[in-house]
């Protein structure tokens, strides 16, 4: 079981129970600086042998941008954001800084795995969200309403937008953790990233940056570069018989084939629409393919289409 929080957790499907190799423990988690009589547990479950699919709690050194300027623009929104790492508790003086955000670490894409090879694929991400917690009175003068509301007004963006939380105290509102002018985040990249575990061996085979520039840019404006510097994802990968891996997801529209014993791309598409899709491979008379839904994710800003796209080798010889 993948989780937002980047934690894999490896259970028996019978009792819901970790497997004696995967154990979980309770760690610390914070419950101070946010409202009120918010009653927050203070521990939380780790699964201590499957490696961790995020990177350590951001600082302030870590905030970046295109220039200096923007570099000052993000650790002013750091330095005013409620932050003391993952679980941090929702406030409603300040924002908080929500990392993991809710596009993961793994995502509805989920992983794949081999059972022979005991090897699991992960693509994920490193997208940190900044929240606000509102009162009653100010998400009612916004308008935060829940969709099954006649009087609910769709909001298009780049985020699944504020939240109404209706019958609660507060709303909230949620957004990326950008520099809004720019539209670039704040956090340095990678903003994607793909990991190969030996979950026999508990330890990570290679991980790298998931995505390249070419469809992304600052002003959501392609840059055309191909640069691999890890792109916001969603969509699951598949894995081959063959040692191959197959996956879309990432924001610059393409199916990438990877070695699952190195990491490196041996082959990319550009697809038609966005590839927030899970992969799938088939056979037909002995012949295999591959086939992805390029239908576009309105969320992170890629083409949307109709399309099914679907690849095969060429025939051989008869020879």
């Amino acid at each position: 079981m993948p989780t937002k929080r980047g934690q894999t957790f490896i259970l028996d499907r019978r009792t819901g129970k970790p497997l004696p190799d995967f154990p979980v423990v309770e760690k610390p988690a914070p419950t101070e600086g946010g409202v009120k009589d918010d009653q927050r547990t203070p521990t939380q479950p780790w699964s201590v042998n499957v490696p961790r699919l995020g990177f350590p709690n951001l600082t302030e050194a870590d905030m970046w941008g295109m220039s200096p300027l923007d570099q000052l623009a993000c650790r002013i929104k750091f330095r005013r954001a409620h932050y003391v790492g993952e679980f941090t508790p929702p406030s409603l003086s300040h924002p908080w800084i929500e990392a993991p955000g809710y596009n993961g670490g793994s995502d509805w894409g989920s992983i794949s795995y081999n059972p022979q090879t005991g090897i699991m694929l992960a693509n994920w991400n490193n997208v940190p969200m900044y929240n606000q917690l509102v009162t009653r009175e100010t998400a009612d003068q916004l308008r935060l309403i829940p969709v099954d509301v006649p009087q609910y007004v769709p909001r298009h963006g780049m985020t699944a937008g504020n939240a109404a939380q209706a019958e609660t105290p507060y709303g909230t509102l949620v957004g990326p953790f950008w520099n809004e002018f720019t539209r670039v985040m704040c956090n340095a990249p990678p903003y994607g990233m793909v990991t190969a575990i030996d979950l026999k061996a508990h330890k990570v085979l290679w991980q790298r940056p998931f995505g390249s520039a070419r469809a992304n840019g600052p002003w959501g404006i392609p840059t055309g570069l191909p640069l691999t510097i890890g792109t916001p994802n969603n969509g699951g990968s598949v894995m081959t018989a063959g040692g191959l891996a197959f996956i879309g997801a990432s924001s610059d529209n393409q199916i990438h084939a990877i070695d699952l014993k190195t990491g490196k791309t041996l082959w990319t598409d550009v697809l038609p629409g966005g590839g927030q899709a899970n992969v799938m491979t088939y056979a037909v008379n002995g012949r295999q393919y591959v086939a992805i839904m390029a239908g576009g994710h309105h969320l992170m800003g890629t083409p949307v289409s109709d399309q099914l796209v679907v690849y095969t080798l060429p025939e051989q010889d008869a020879k």
